[in-house]
């Protein structure tokens, strides 16, 4: 597929702690960001939620609280993920 893209567009891939928006959290962030030129840059942040993430959704997602425990808060990561999205648009 090509895409004529005037700005960047971010694809944003989430991990959380349930699914529940109003109560759970983040625990991982997966970015892919294409240019219009074609070039991409990824990264993949994890995120510690503050809170215990249930057993039965890190046997889904694979990630466990000692997985996250050293990692920084979404707040800590805020400015960083806010530089890398800047001038993008969001795809889904």
């Amino acid at each position: 597929m090509e895409l004529n893209l005037k700005r960047p567009i971010v694809f944003l891939d989430l991990e959380t702690t349930g699914t529940n928006v109003g109560a759970d959290r983040i625990v991982e962030i997966g970015l892919l960001k294409i240019f219009p030129n074609g070039s991409k840059d990824s990264r993949t942040y994890k995120v510690n939620p503050t809170i215990p993430i249930p057993e039965e959704t890190s046997k889904i997602h694979g990630i466990y609280d000692k997985d996250v425990k050293d990692a920084p808060t979404f707040k800590d990561l805020s400015a960083e993920l806010n530089t890398f999205l800047g001038g993008s648009d969001l795809g889904v």
